[in-house]
């Protein structure tokens, strides 16, 4: 058993429903939420599935159990937040969600649902992470919660079709036709957990916020959500079909054979061997191609019709109430040293502009002050990956749809020590009000926790008015074009009109990686 499977304790007292499948069993935490884990919403993705899109489920006879979460995607094991953690179980067989919700009362009213994609740059990570727990959003906010694991890395997001044959297709975004296959779970089945299958959020945060932008913009997810939360998306990350077939052809030659062999030798590897050549790919990508990040969606004509920044542009995201936003310092966690994902030195910047923009590198570099000191490269960085293209997004999303943009300034004692204030992720702890989490716990070691704690409360509130009505808070104003007003959280919160314009503007018209 994962040491993530029960974040917060469970009594021996079950409850039980049944959904399309079969019946399921949970459990009852501690704290009197119903929680069901592991369930399978699509067919496993192994044997002739394998690189295929995701199937129905398999039925079940009798009462399936649903107390543990289930096996994770194949992936490199790392330590942290935000990870499987090292105990976690692995299986290709990971199409399954986890679902937290109150106790049914006489007379409820269906609740609004919240459909939470986890970050880890597509190749790592799971919903059962501790980053994740929702106990204090279902029971504070009165909602559902569905937490959902999908296929990563190669598994999932690498685009193999160019090898496709007369007798073996292979499909592409496979991680994200998992996750519209969730969703399809969830409208279906979700009402007989006390959620409204029509008040559908989908959230995440990094890469789970850039499949939240993405799914906006994917035909086959149009009326499975009704409202959007991206937090920190790497929203950019989404590459041609010539761009994903070289790095698929790369992948193959990690594989250590052939094109001739590719077909065989991508249906027989087993899972380790997929995962550390796709971890070779991935380390050897960024240095190439600083900024870009190859387990990515693919623009492939068909299931993703078009790169979502220019979806957004031209008003064909999905038109439904948006609320994204970034952290201060983005990138000033990636400075530490064996991080890449995010351009952080000088040599990468010059490579990623010589590569996409080379006429923009003085116009950019001279809305950094400082540059090429460390923390004007760790913010140039972490506004090229997730800042720049959030605010593109919702200044095009706005003009259709209520559209809220927030930045996370707030920085306890601890994380300033540390030089992670304001950094990629810091605002998970008080989005899911996780304060006596370890990480919670570590961030105030120093003090601030009183401070965290109104933050967490201020944002939580916000978050499930959004989830509920598709607004958040009175006093924060929907964005526009002009006035670009945005919520800063921080010890005391207000909000500023077009937060770091000239750094915006100089990233105005600036090509990146198509």
């Amino acid at each position: 058993m994962s040491s993530t499977d029960n974040p917060t304790p469970t009594r021996t007292v079950s409850t039980q429903v049944d959904v399309g499948q079969g019946r399921v069993r949970g459990t009852i935490t501690a704290s009197g939420l119903r929680a069901f884990r592991g369930i399978p919403y699509a067919a496993p993705p192994v044997g002739n599935l394998r690189f295929r899109a995701p199937q129905g489920p398999v039925p079940w006879t009798g009462t399936r159990n649903a107390m543990h979460h289930g096996p994770v995607a194949p992936q490199r094991v790392t330590q942290g937040f935000s990870a499987a953690g090292p105990e976690t179980e692995q299986s290709e067989d990971c199409l399954t969600l986890s679902i937290l919700a109150p106790q049914p009362g006489p007379d409820d009213a269906p609740r609004p649902v919240l459909v939470w994609f986890h970050g880890g740059a597509f190749s790592r990570g799971a919903g059962s992470a501790p980053a994740y727990a929702a106990d204090t959003l279902v029971a504070r906010g009165d909602i559902v919660v569905v937490t959902v694991n999908y296929r990563l890395g190669a598994l999932g997001f690498l685009d193999f079709s160019q090898y496709s044959t007369p007798r073996r297709t292979f499909e592409s975004n496979l991680g994200l036709r998992d996750q519209v296959a969730a969703l399809e779970w969830v409208r279906d089945n979700i009402a007989v957990f006390g959620g409204d299958p029509s008040q559908v959020t989908i959230a995440g945060q990094s890469s789970g916020g850039a499949a939240v932008t993405t799914l906006m913009c994917v035909p086959s997810a149009r009326g499975l959500f009704h409202r959007a939360i991206a937090q920190s998306p790497t929203l950019a990350a989404a590459y041609s079909p010539e761009r994903a077939a070289g790095w698929a052809r790369d992948f193959i030659n990690w594989l250590h054979t052939t094109e001739s062999l590719a077909v065989d030798a991508l249906l027989s590897a087993s899972p380790k061997e997929l995962v550390n050549a796709g971890a070779r790919l991935a380390a050897l990508v960024p240095v190439e191609t600083p900024g870009a990040l190859c387990m990515s969606p693919v623009v492939d004509g068909d299931f993703l019709p078009e790169h979502p920044l220019d979806a957004f542009a031209g008003g064909r995201s999905a038109p439904v109430p948006f609320l994204v936003g970034s952290t201060k310092h983005e990138g000033i966690v990636f400075a530490r040293p064996g991080t890449s994902d995010v351009p952080i030195t000088p040599e990468a910047i010059n490579l990623m502009f010589e590569i996409t923009d080379p006429g923009a590198q003085l116009q950019v570099l001279s809305a950094y002050p400082g540059y090429p000191s460390a923390r004007a490269r760790a913010q140039l960085g972490g506004d090229a990956t997730f800042w720049v293209p959030a605010v593109e997004a919702a200044q095009a999303h706005a003009t259709r749809s209520p559209t809220f943009v927030y930045r996370y300034d707030f920085m306890t004692p601890a994380l300033n020590l540390a030089g992670q204030g304001g950094g990629h992720g810091t605002d998970l702890v008080p989005v899911f009000g996780l304060l006596d989490s370890a990480r919670g716990r570590g961030m105030t070691w120093l003090g601030g926790r009183e401070e965290l704690a109104a933050v967490s409360d201020r944002m939580q509130e916000s978050w499930l008015s959004f989830v509920r009505t598709g607004a958040p808070v009175a006093g924060w104003p929907s964005y526009d074009a002009d006035d670009r007003p945005t919520m800063i959280f921080d010890a005391r919160d207000r909000v500023i009109s077009d937060p770091g314009r000239e750094r915006r503007r100089a990233w105005d018209g600036v090509a990146g990686y198509r």
